[in-house]
């Protein structure tokens, strides 16, 4: 009688600590709000740059630490331009326009890279914002080109897309982050690309399933293979010990199987991105943003984790019933309003990120304590998903937007395509809309050159 006891004294603290800790109401006024600071620090952070250089985390000195668009195995150039098409889709902001376009054109380079699996962050959260908000054909091309490149890291061999060649000591690796650049090619098998990228993406999906969560919900982050397939290595890169689990790995793959899900109804990706999920929140321990490593003794929060996941369980919250839809839909809303709260908000401080508190990359010593620009890109995604999914939201924000979008009631570009229409299910209701609404989703560098993870 003891263990129940314990959990239920333990469920009980962890409700007292989120009833506790201060966090900002995230009613129509706290996201205009906080919205509103999020497009004043993206204006604020264009003028230090030029379209060739991207943010990517803050440094030491406080400002910005960047990464030239021409780097090739950088993974992080995609998140600026998608933020800011973001912010000009919901507030309508025309100096958001401008840069994101400005920055976005600057990666047309990388459609012809094949050096890296990341090619769907850098381009799908770039072209594929651009191509949804004003349907202009060029950005289509470019995505259509972007994901033929990453078709040809997939290994028929494994059945996955091997993420990259700097690291000498493996062999044909995967890494759990792959699970979030499916999507170009998923798209662009609906949108006029080859019908086998998306067998590709599905391969990888179920590939990583099988070798990669394990039984307990849990993830590795990385797994080399022979050349045969046979594993050689099952462990991590950035997280605390090859049998913890990285926070942020976790979160890649609760994000990346509820995106999977919604390109093609699979059942078993819904039941592995239910299960990563659960696992994820079943190890929070009241909290609200999490360790960098759910297994590390050493705490240090990663804001970015804690962005990415509420963002996929609001999507996620869409494809199931209660009261699963509202358990998903409210950890969410728990972890945006203390990220919008004064202890995780940059508001305020002299940071020109969006989300203080990031973890890049522990184990290397980078970004520790940090703003992350991908933290603030899913951050404001999440806060776009909620307010698409409250019941005030007409068809729940799809195919909202600025007049150049096609009106307020013209259809978003991508779903039109497709881009979104093959994973959504009528008896879901306004949720499975959701997933429709606004998401796609340093130095230059050498095909040797040890990538930053961070």
């Amino acid at each position: 009688m003891t263990c129940p006891r314990r959990m239920l004294m333990a469920a009980a603290a962890a409700a007292c600590t989120l009833a506790a800790r201060p966090s900002r109401a995230l009613d129509d006024a706290g996201l205009a709000h906080v919205l509103d600071f999020a497009d004043r620090q993206l204006a604020a952070t264009a003028p230090g740059l030029t379209p060739q250089i991207s943010p990517h985390s803050t440094g030491a000195d406080g400002g910005w630490e960047t990464v030239a668009n021409t780097n090739l195995t950088a993974w992080t150039q995609g998140f600026f331009p998608g933020a800011n098409w973001y912010l000009y889709d919901l507030t309508g902001d025309l100096a958001a326009k401008a840069r994101a376009d400005s920055w976005t054109r600057a990666l047309e380079g990388q459609k012809t890279n094949t050096l890296t699996h990341d090619l769907g962050f850098k381009m799908y959260l770039s072209f594929g914002h651009a191509f949804r908000i004003t349907g202009d054909p060029y950005y289509k091309d470019v995505l259509l080109a972007a994901a033929a490149s990453l078709a040809t890291r997939f290994d028929p061999a494994i059945g996955a897309v091997i993420c990259c060649d700097w690291n000498k000591a493996w062999h044909r690796p995967m890494v759990v982050d792959t699970m979030m650049n499916l999507e170009l090619l998923l798209w662009g098998a609906e949108n006029g690309g080859k019908p086998a990228w998306r067998d590709m993406a599905l391969s990888h999906a179920s590939k990583t399933l099988a070798d990669m969560v394990r039984a307990d919900g849990s993830t590795y982050h990385v797994v080399d293979y022979s050349t045969a397939g046979a594993i050689l290595f099952r462990g991590t890169l950035q997280g605390y010990s090859d049998s913890s689990t990285w926070t942020r790995g976790q979160a890649w793959a609760i994000y990346g199987y509820t995106m999977v899900y919604r390109y093609t109804s699979d059942a078993t990706m819904l039941a592995a991105a239910r299960e990563v999920a659960d696992y994820y929140l079943s190890r929070l321990g009241g909290e609200s943003v999490p360790n960098w490593d759910l297994d590390a003794p050493t705490q240090h929060k990663d804001s970015s984790a804690a962005a990415a996941v509420a963002s996929a369980l609001i999507e996620l919250s869409g494809f199931v019933d209660m009261p699963d839809r509202d358990r998903y839909l409210q950890a969410a809303k728990r972890m945006l309003g203390e990220l919008a709260s004064p202890a995780y908000l940059a508001e305020g401080t002299s940071s020109p990120a969006v989300l203080l508190h990031g973890v890049g990359n522990l184990p290397e010593g980078k970004a520790i304590d940090a703003g992350l620009i991908y933290g603030d890109y899913y951050f404001i995604e999440a806060l776009a998903r909620l307010r698409a999914a409250s019941p005030a939201a007409p068809d729940a924000g799809v195919g909202e937007g600025p007049a150049d979008a096609g009106g307020a009631a013209a259809p978003s570009p991508l779903a039109s395509s497709g881009g979104c229409a093959s994973g959504s299910d009528a008896a879901i209701g306004a949720l499975a809309l959701l997933a429709c609404a606004p998401l796609l989703r340093r130095k230059p560098s050498t095909a040797v050159e040890k990538q930053d993870r961070s």
